[in-house]
């Protein structure tokens, strides 16, 4: 990547279900670019996961070093404790160990100094704690299937079970900042301007709100995901689905009724009627719904729902970050970050050459998105994400389709999302699991057509 007539080169890694990014910024004629490269991992179960992310960083190793001996990454961003986003620090080790690193960015969430940070991960732990407990209790009493769900996120997006965890890949990145140490990020902060470079960089999230941090879900009135019409024969607008699979591809076998006699209670919760009158004061203030009109179903659900909670949660603690270009253009980069940190964005503002420029400026000029959280339904916005997205003109989806299936997660990618980012690109959608589509003359595959794809903007 020799500095040429281009604004922005970003290269996603083709390495299976997980988060690697690898952005080029020119610095000037003879000046080696800026590069910023953006998590590091994969999803447990991969095949030989160790050979695929050493690629990976020898890739981004040789590719940094611009006649040198070394790589050089003039920042690292590692965006938040999930292992598809982190298993390469601990799998590439003697690979990065190539590469000088000037700059790593984290959350403030990851900050050890921060009270608020403190509290987060010490609530983190003990829910991990209480899964892994959990888990065990579970196949004890004989339920292995409510089991292997719990020990599925444990060791698919924290790998508690992998050998290393995804603190101490936290740790390796941590590490990899010094001299210096690294720098904890907020949403609001003073853009950066890269040296050398004419772009500026913006921290979207987390969000310090603590109630948009477990945030994953919408209310009734206030339509914001994809992919929710006609599925429970009603106007299903702005119903969260996220843990309604188990009632639509198989049944669980505790339930005292059959699934298809069964509204979910994440569901139940944003349905008009049952948000008034069953939950009002926790859904909608104006209701009516005392606590005792409701059953507590926690000794069914507890262990599931808290590991679901947890991995939105920390969904939501992703580092977001904005790359304004010189003449206004914007490339997002959300890593998994879901509902709540998007609502986040729309109050955010800054002073830029004595002007202000908001959160819904930034997502007006976006032009290259990076999918959030591989394409799931709760991490990109409809009416408060894509469609501000007026200008977007290229969107890449790191996903594993078949991975993904194979942690029954079976709407990774949404089909409804894909249809509507094909329809706002005109039919530029990258994802990794699949061949470039035609006509897309910007993005250009590796030598070996396999390791990465590549836009020139």
């Amino acid at each position: 990547m020799n500095a040429a007539a281009y604004r922005a080169k970003v290269r996603m890694y083709r390495h299976g279900f997980g988060d690697c990014f690898l952005i080029a910024l020119p610095r000037g004629a003879g000046a080696a670019p800026f590069y910023i490269m953006i998590d590091c991992g994969v999803i447990l179960g991969t095949e030989d996961p160790a050979t695929k992310m050493q690629a990976v960083v020898d890739d981004i190793a040789a590719t940094t070093k611009n006649g040198g001996e070394r790589g050089k990454v003039d920042l690292l961003i590692a965006t938040h404790e999930h292992w598809d986003h982190l298993s390469g620090f601990i799998q590439a080790k003697d690979a990065l160990a190539k590469i000088d690193f000037a700059d790593v960015w984290l959350a403030w969430t990851e900050d050890p100094d921060d009270e608020q940070a403190k509290k987060l991960a010490e609530q983190r732990g003990t829910a991990v704690r209480a899964l892994q407990l959990s888990a065990n209790r579970l196949r004890l009493a004989g339920s292995d299937a409510q089991a292997d769900k719990v020990e599925t996120f444990l060791t698919s997006f924290f790998g508690v079970t992998s050998g290393s965890s995804t603190r101490d890949a936290l740790e390796v990145v941590r590490g990899l900042a010094k001299p210096k140490v690294p720098r904890y990020c907020s949403p609001g902060d003073a853009p950066v301007r890269p040296e050398g470079t004419s772009v500026q960089l913006f921290v979207l999230g987390p969000p310090r709100d603590e109630k948009l941090l477990a945030k994953d879900a919408v209310a009734a009135t206030s339509p914001e995901v994809y992919g929710l019409q006609e599925l429970l024969g009603i106007d299903s607008s702005g119903i969260d689905l996220s843990h309604f699979d188990p009632v639509v591809d198989g049944a669980d076998p505790g339930a005292p009724f059959d699934a298809m006699q069964t509204i979910p209670t994440t569901v139940a919760q944003q349905m008009p009627f049952f948000a008034r009158r069953y939950w009002g004061s926790d859904v909608d203030p104006s209701g009516d719904g005392p606590d005792w009109r409701r059953i507590d179903t926690s000794f069914l659900t507890g262990a599931t729902e808290l590991a679901l909670q947890l991995d939105s949660s920390t969904n939501n603690t992703s580092l977001v970050l904005a790359i304004r270009l010189d003449d206004g253009d914007v490339l997002l980069f959300p890593a998994d970050a879901q509902i709540g940190s998007w609502l986040s964005w729309q109050n955010l503002s800054w002073t830029v050459d004595g002007k202000q420029l908001t959160g819904p400026d930034l997502l007006g000029r976006v032009v290259f998105y990076k999918v959030g959280h591989h394409g799931s339904h709760n991490a990109t916005l409809k009416a408060h994400g894509l469609e501000m997205m007026g200008s977007l003109q290229l969107a890449m989806i790191p996903v594993d389709e078949a991975m993904a299936r194979k942690k029954n997660w079976n709407r990774m990618p949404l089909k409804d999302l894909v249809t509507a980012l094909q329809d706002k690109t005109h039919d530029a959608v990258v994802r990794a699991d699949q061949p470039l589509p035609e006509g897309v003359r910007s993005v250009a595959a590796s030598p070996d057509g396999e390791l990465w794809y590549e836009v020139t903007l």
